[in-house]
């Protein structure tokens, strides 16, 4: 089969590669629809997982089934279908002690472009398909479909790790694709004040459709300082992190009110460690918590958010800004995640 892969560090291309084996419980997918992520630059430009050799990327997408397992009972041949971009080995020990994403060892449900293939190739393995496919559902187009399988889940994850609820203020650190989810996933669970850090006008333009109340922007001055200014210096009760580096949890621990939470979704693809402030950290008893998570993975988490689209509550769609018809056009797309131009929230490459 054909693929888009990753060659080695700060080089990708196209390469032939053995067809996947479908196994019992498996299934195999042609892609319908792709989506290029930052990841994949992070992983490809920034070394973040490591030196790849011909490891096929993506991990975004709507794929049609083309063949099942033996063992597999809900899908068959022709079944459009969301193809998360996190695919858990659900009886893993990891799975029953609550941490599925972690199944086989750390970040293991991440098997896309880092333990296995990704999805920009001409077919797709997907194990334990019943546990991790779900179908798409007709009201929900291709591309829309492409930002349920890592944008939206991803996004709402912050809030939930940090506990968003009804009347909080909330910070949402960069809104971009991901930062964009985050922030109306706060907007649903309840936030009264939501802030965006960001400064891309088509970024802030959908952000407020999605319900920020106020943007600031990291061009105008420190951004800690800011919403300490805005707030009267009391700060927020919730931090949703989707964009920065290591550097950005001095800020967000400095604008977070005592009792706080920080839900990180954000990728750090370089550097060692993460700083905190000692003494905004309340010299480590300021009960203000740091949660970081890889986005949940599963049919049903899947099936739950495709309803949230199909009966209104989120549009993922406004994030779409670029649309390529063809398999051919992936290398344009992944570029385009690389270069970000302003005009750039995601892209969408169709194969129909």
């Amino acid at each position: 089969m054909k693929a888009y892969a990753m060659l080695g560090l700060n080089e990708t291309g196209w390469i032939e590669k053995d067809d996947p084996v479908c196994g019992p419980l498996d299934a195999i997918c042609r892609p319908v629809a792709l989506a290029p992520c930052t990841s994949d630059v992070h992983t490809v430009w920034e070394g973040a997982i490591g030196d790849r050799h011909n490891l096929v990327l993506g991990h975004e997408g709507v794929g049609e089934v083309v063949q099942v397992g033996d063992l597999v009972k809900d899908f068959a041949p022709g079944d459009v279908v969301i193809m998360p971009a996190i695919t858990p080995d659900w009886g893993s020990r990891e799975a029953q002690r609550g941490y599925s994403v972690h199944s086989g060892g750390m970040l293991g449900g991440w098997k896309f472009s880092n333990g296995k293939d990704g999805v920009f190739a001409e077919k797709i393995h997907i194990n334990e398909a019943d546990a991790n496919l779900a179908l798409l559902p007709k009201e929900i187009s291709s591309e829309t479909g492409c930002m349920l399988s890592d944008m939206m889940p991803t996004g709402f994850h912050a809030s939930e790790m940090a506990k968003v609820t009804f009347g909080e203020s909330v910070a949402v650190i960069g809104i971009g694709p991901v930062g964009l989810m985050c922030l109306r996933g706060a907007v649903l669970r309840g936030a009264s004040r939501v802030i965006g850090v960001g400064s891309r006008p088509i970024c802030v333009e959908v952000a407020r459709k999605y319900g920020a109340t106020d943007i600031i922007s990291y061009k105008d001055g420190p951004i800690d300082d800011q919403i300490l200014e805005m707030t009267e210096g009391e700060g927020v009760d919730r931090v949703l992190i989707a964009g920065g580096d290591v550097d950005t949890f001095a800020p967000a621990i400095r604008m977070l009110k005592p009792g706080g939470a920080i839900g990180n979704v954000n990728y750090l693809g370089s550097g060692d460690y993460v700083k905190i402030p000692r003494l905004d950290w309340g010299v480590g008893m300021g009960h203000k918590t740091i949660h970081g998570g890889l986005m949940p993975g599963g049919r049903l988490r899947m099936e739950r958010l495709a309803s949230m689209i199909v009966h209104g509550r989120v549009d993922p769609s406004l994030m779409i800004t670029h649309r390529f018809e063809g398999f051919e056009h992936i290398e344009d797309a992944i570029k385009l995640m690389k270069d970000k131009p302003c005009d750039l929230i995601k892209p969408v490459v169709f194969i129909g």
